[in-house]
């Protein structure tokens, strides 16, 4: 993956990646921030939560240079973070449900040390996208022994996560998604020259086939049901008010009409 990044494509993908992030988290607050995988992307840059840290998977050592300078490196298994149940306010997980071995796993794992009303904000490629077509070709040319040398266009990482079934999933683990955006509409090419020449696809495909991207984030939040109840127990306690001064209205009513002589 840090090799694909950087190419002109990754390097493309990086870039409008880093500027939505910038925007998905710079409004959100509280005291606790992670950013789960990628490490060449700093995910977190733009949020103000005091205490902030980068998560990967154990690795070379070598690769710890690239982490951003504004965190703190973990090295943890995706699917058993280090951290206590509801201690995080937000979790950015860039491309991370692709490399995790057990993507349902590790959102299980996202929720559990989410507070209530924390927030995950996902990364992923869109399979339903030019280069996730391309990306199903290579494998299989590759699985039929006749791949090119650059048979695959994207990493070689787990299962493209698409974003209807993302939005399953996090509907399954009581999350609410609060935003969505699809991105990266040029053609999947090799060179730097014609990504450049195919920059107007950018703005046509966001108007015209805007769920086409090739990378796409989403931003939910974790709903806790029991939360609720004590807000629905009071507006039904203000709504029984009315009620119990028209039975107690009626009943002297009625003891009036009881003591008039007949």
């Amino acid at each position: 993956m840090t090799q694909w990044l950087q190419s002109p494509a990754g390097r493309y993908l990086l870039e409008w990646e880093q500027q939505h992030l910038d925007t998905a988290v710079a409004d959100l607050f509280g005291f606790h921030a992670l950013q789960v995988g990628l490490p060449e992307l700093d995910a977190l840059r733009a949020n103000r939560m005091p205490h902030r840290w980068v998560a990967e998977q154990p690795g070379p050592p070598e690769s710890a240079g690239t982490l951003p300078r504004a965190a703190v490196a973990l090295r943890v298994n995706y699917d058993a973070l280090p951290f206590d149940s509801a201690s995080l306010d937000l979790v950015v997980l860039p491309h991370t449900l692709e490399l995790a071995q057990d993507p349902h796993q590790t959102l299980r794992e996202v929720e559990r040390v989410l507070v209530p009303e924390g927030r995950v904000v996902i990364v992923g490629f869109n399979p339903a996208s030019l280069w996730g077509l391309r990306q199903r070709c290579g494998r299989l040319r590759k699985g039929l022994g006749i791949a090119r040398r650059r048979g695959l266009y994207l990493p070689d990482a787990g299962e493209f996560l698409g974003y209807r079934r993302l939005r399953d999933w996090l509907r399954l683990l009581s999350f609410e998604v609060e935003a969505g955006r699809f991105g990266c509409y040029r053609p999947p090419v090799v060179s730097e020259r014609w990504l450049t020449r195919t920059a107007w696809m950018d703005q046509s495909g966001e108007r015209w086939w805007p769920v086409f991207g090739a990378a796409y984030f989403v931003t939910a939040v974790k709903r806790v049901r029991g939360m609720r109840l004590v807000g629905l127990v009071r507006d039904q306690s203000l709504r029984a008010k009315p009620s119990a001064v028209i039975a107690t209205q009626k009943t002297h009513r009625q003891r009036q009409h009881e003591e008039e002589p007949a």
